[in-house]
């Protein structure tokens, strides 16, 4: 019965090295993260105000930032084997810290799907002609939703099929709307300049939240090199195939809003790229939410609450709000959102390495998960938020550069100072480790 209701592949304990999983799966499914349907439009943005090598600049800057923001992290996923937010109670966040930062990856990572979810069921609606979009958007999301809720392997098979079928797809879609790459690449932009810091602000924000989070897919790793490897290749590549893409789309059509265009030229082909798009990464939006909230039950009412069943709840709730057309509204919410993101990297990155006031801590007790935790830890909670504020403000830099090395600076410095004074250490007596099998 259990089996039939899915998999909980380790949401409130460590993976074990029996259920980690060879890289190149890992990295499949990274990469399917990174060249999602949002870097095409990213490509596109960039084309339509740079000229293509200008535009691959920015894209490889931008890359070179993400990369070292998801090892970093990603490394402390893969060493403690634990999910973003389970880990961030010993990386400088505390129970209570640790709560707010699972709702917060909860509410964006579920926002983030319904969106996907309505897009793709725009695609099917206007391609087949036969039932309506909030259909469409229903049918896919609870299929995405059983996808998640079976765990790990699942999502790879998906991944499997989908980012071979996404990638010729995209290529289609390229030849078959510029008819000389020659000149696509020669040519002058068609829209308004983007000066390159512009542009690389834009390649950072649109995965930071992806590369903060890389916890959530990196535990399953089986070595500090395997992140490495699966980070460069998914993001580096992910970055260049598909933005490179959008940006020779919009050199070639001469507008940034190419999947009008592909859809009113290509058809099914353009409906095909959306759906393939939106399987690739909807699983993982799903998935991570569902971490964020079985960890946020337990850290606030020591609730230990089946990931699969939160999975199903999340997943029809998203999907009947995106074929309501509801979650659309809150797009800007949800860019607003990713702004905390950066900054929680900046925290567990100088905590894990530099810090290190409970590195002894979460080392010590592996395979086990470590009985209490600080409850939180006061001077987390003002620079996380002041460090989001401020990195957006300055006038200078990069947004979620500026955020994530203040935060890391002022944590440092607070570390150094001593005071990260904790309040009311939290002991759990129930036995939460060594209860999940390999997945």
């Amino acid at each position: 019965m259990a089996a039939l209701l899915g998999c909980d592949d380790q949401a409130l304990s460590r993976v074990p090295e029996q259920a980690r999983h060879p890289w190149l799966s890992v990295a499949t499914q990274r990469f399917g993260q990174s060249s999602a349907l949002s870097q095409l439009l990213l490509g596109a943005t960039l084309g339509f105000g740079m000229r293509f090598w200008d535009a691959v600049l920015a894209l490889t800057l931008g890359a070179l930032l993400l990369n070292g923001i998801a090892i970093a992290v990603g490394v402390i996923g893969q060493r403690e084997g634990l999910s973003t937010a389970i880990l961030s109670r010993w990386t400088g966040f505390g129970h209570i810290g640790s709560a707010l930062l699972g709702l917060v990856i909860a509410l964006s990572a579920t926002g983030w799907f319904g969106v996907q979810t309505g897009l793709a069921g725009v695609a099917l609606a206007d391609v087949t002609g036969v039932l309506p979009a909030p259909v469409w958007s229903l049918g896919f999301g609870l299929a995405v939703t059983v996808i998640a809720a079976y765990g790990v392997r699942w999502m790879a098979w998906t991944a499997y099929l989908t980012v071979p079928a996404y990638l010729l797809l995209v290529l289609w879609v390229v030849f078959a709307n510029v008819g000389d790459l020659a000149a696509a690449v020669s040519s002058a932009a068609p829209g308004p300049r983007i000066g390159l810091l512009m542009a690389v602000t834009l390649v950072v924000g649109s995965f930071v939240v992806g590369a903060a989070i890389a916890p959530d897919m990196t535990r399953f790793n089986r070595s500090s090199w395997d992140v490495v490897k699966q980070t460069v290749l998914g993001i580096t590549a992910g970055e260049w195939v598909v933005s490179c893409a959008g940006v020779l789309l919009a050199h070639g059509l001469g507008t940034v809003d190419v999947m009008g265009a592909v859809g009113r030229s290509s058809g099914w082909i353009g409906a095909l790229v959306v759906v393939t798009a939106g399987l690739k990464i909807n699983d993982w939006n799903l998935y991570s939410a569902s971490l964020g909230l079985v960890n946020f039950f337990d850290a606030v009412f020591d609730l230990r609450i089946s990931r699969p069943q939160v999975t199903v709840v999340v997943g029809c709730a998203g999907s009947f709000l995106a074929a309501a057309g509801i979650v659309g509204q809150f797009t800007h919410f949800l860019v607003l959102l990713g702004v905390v993101f950066p900054p929680v990297a900046g925290i567990m990155i100088a905590e894990y390495y530099v810090v290190r006031r409970w590195r002894k801590e979460i080392t010590s007790t592996r395979p086990r998960v470590p009985r209490s935790a600080p409850a939180w830890v006061p001077a987390t909670l003002v620079i996380w938020p002041a460090s989001a504020v401020v990195g957006e403000l300055v006038p200078f830099g990069q947004s979620s550069v500026n955020s994530l090395v203040l935060a890391f600076g002022l944590y440092v410095s607070a570390g150094r100072l001593d005071l990260l004074q904790v309040r009311c250490r939290k002991a759990t007596n129930r036995k939460v480790v060594g209860e999940a099998s390999a997945a």
